[in-house]
């Protein structure tokens, strides 16, 4: 018995000890976005309890306490910190990395990764997570976790790696954007570019002026289905966000490494600020906040003192609110009739030599822009703000005249709109260009639009443009804009799986994008969206 008892000890042993020293293949490694370079080694390291940690600098020290968090209420593993560098994980310095850069390298008593900023650390953990895998073995009941031994070496193509959520249309929640963040962040993107003033709905709490959200944050009912539909929903909409939930949200961020830029819609776009203060408008005309979507008619009277004195209170605020240093203003889709047919306007522009409201938009637009730089700030704007007429299938588009006036060469242009020859030229000009072409990045589109293969496919940096102006396209945004979704569960179908192929576009170098390794890396975050129940569209080629 005692032969036959050893016996059995010994394999169990030995099952153990070949789950320890598994060895994983080439198609289980799955990391998206893909790695600049992966080398695989032979065996792996168990993630225990009390498992040490150390980590050399303050960032460092960041990153370790959110490892040791994100996997004691993941999977129940309780890691120690330890000031003795021989720890089964190391967290270290390297000063010769980039900013957001990390080598990662596990063996099977050891994982260290080195970095440079609280970034290229925090990018590392989330590599770990994706390479983390739950073994059971077949003698023993206790799950083991294993990662693979692997060196890898990897950085980001692109500095600027964005999701927008349009929370004007509808109004989503904090339990919703953090679960997004958390995504963005599994994902390595690092800018939730947050769309909280529209006409639709003024969603974020300004103290100063409080109208903005008691009248501006609700409206009496929805247009649906699709534009010009003629059908609502018979329901009131409505919701904003404290100050206080803006700073939970934005610490929130700030531990995943994401940087939340506000878009503040300014000059058109305005209605729910309009509704709340009629003084801010140019037609003088009280009015609801809108129940439709689109272009509407009324913008901020940018030739009135009080006006700008309340843009610059509002971002005076948010400057409060927000660390980041671009702050978005919209700038897009501003009809110029109710300037065109104000004669206090025409007035101002007459004294001031000012020709076409394309050149009184960029007047105004450049001095908010030096505002903004006043307060160690950075304006961002849609493609309009340089003054080029990119709506020729307007109503109104003979009123759409375009500008002399040059924009400030400090403000950082999204393009979205138009032929790809502006944004070569501005980046020719010297400034800085976020590509989101709305038929390849715009996540409201149907999948037949734009497929997850498309997506995929998008490059930001335009054809044709010369090596030297490649550093200009700081990167890129996806957008989902809400008009149409008005559920949470509706964003997340437009949603995933397409930020997980622009994520890839963000991240990963030309050289090492591959579409079929994509969908298998794909399949293993799908199974991570399966457990936290998110709506994904599945029917994708």
């Amino acid at each position: 018995m005692q032969i036959i008892y050893r016996l059995v000890l010994i394999l169990i042993l030995l099952s153990s000890c070949n789950e320890k020293n598994k060895t994983f293949s080439e198609s289980e490694i799955a990391i998206l976005p893909q790695p600049s370079s992966v080398v695989l080694g032979k065996f792996s390291f168990e993630l225990e309890d009390s498992m040490t940690i150390y980590a050399d600098t303050k960032e460092a020290k960041m990153a370790g306490d959110y490892f040791i968090t994100s996997f004691k209420n993941s999977i129940k593993i309780n890691l120690q910190k330890t000031d003795k560098e021989n720890a089964d994980i190391i967290f270290k310095e390297d000063t010769s990395l980039n900013d957001d850069e990390y080598n990662l390298n596990i063996v099977p008593k050891q994982i260290t990764v080195n970095a440079n900023g609280y970034g290229g650390f925090f990018y590392g953990v989330q590599t770990i997570k994706q390479l983390l895998s739950k073994e059971i073995p077949e003698r023993l009941n206790e799950a083991k976790y294993l990662i693979p031994t692997v060196n890898i070496k990897d950085k980001p193509r692109f500095k600027w790696r964005a999701y927008m959520l349009d929370e004007s249309r509808y109004f989503h929640g904090e339990k919703f954007v953090k679960q997004m963040l958390d995504q963005m962040a599994l994902l390595k993107m690092n800018v939730f570019h947050w769309h909280l003033i529209d006409d639709a709905g003024w969603r974020i709490e300004i103290k100063k002026y409080p109208l903005l959200t008691e009248i501006g944050a609700f409206r009496a009912d929805s247009e649906i289905e699709t534009w010009k539909s003629g059908k609502t929903s018979g329901k009131p909409h409505g919701g904003f966000y404290t100050q206080e939930q803006i700073k939970n949200i934005v610490a929130y961020a700030a531990e995943r490494n994401i940087t939340i830029v506000p878009e503040f819609e300014m000059p058109g776009h305005s209605s729910a600020a309009i509704a709340a203060y009629t003084w801010l408008g140019t037609a003088g005309i009280d009015i609801d906040v809108p129940i439709k979507f689109g272009r509407l008619y009324d913008n901020y009277d940018v030739t009135k003192p009080e006006v700008i004195k309340f843009i610059k209170d509002v971002l005076n605020e948010m400057f409060e609110l927000f660390p980041s240093e671009v702050i978005h203003i919209g700038g897009d889709e501003v009809g110029y009739k109710v300037w065109e047919e104000s004669k206090s306007v025409q007035k101002y522009m007459k004294e001031q030599g000012i020709k076409t409201p394309a050149d009184l938009q960029i007047d105004f637009t450049n001095k908010i822009s030096q505002f903004m730089e006043k307060n160690e700030r950075r304006m961002m704007g849609w493609n309009e703000i340089l003054g080029k007429n990119i709506h020729q299938g307007f109503e109104e588009k003979k009123h759409d005249k375009e500008a002399e006036t040059e924009l400030a060469k400090n403000v950082v242009v999204h393009f979205w709109k138009g032929d790809l020859d502006l944004a070569r030229d501005a980046a020719k000009k010297g400034y800085d260009i976020v590509n989101s072409l709305h038929s390849n990045t715009y996540l409201d589109y149907n999948y037949k639009s734009i497929s997850l293969e498309k997506a995929y496919g998008f490059n930001p940096i335009p054809d044709g443009l010369e090596e030297q102006y490649h550093k200009n396209i700081l990167g890129l945004g996806c957008q989902m804009w809400s008009e149409w979704t008005p559920t949470n569960l509706d964003v997340e179908r437009q949603t995933f799986p397409r930020i997980a192929a622009y994520a890839e576009v963000g991240w990963t170098q030309l050289e090492n994008k591959d579409y079929k390794s994509f969908k298998r890396a794909l399949k293993k975050i799908q199974k991570h969206w399966d457990s936290l129940e998110i709506n994904y569209f599945k029917d994708v080629e």
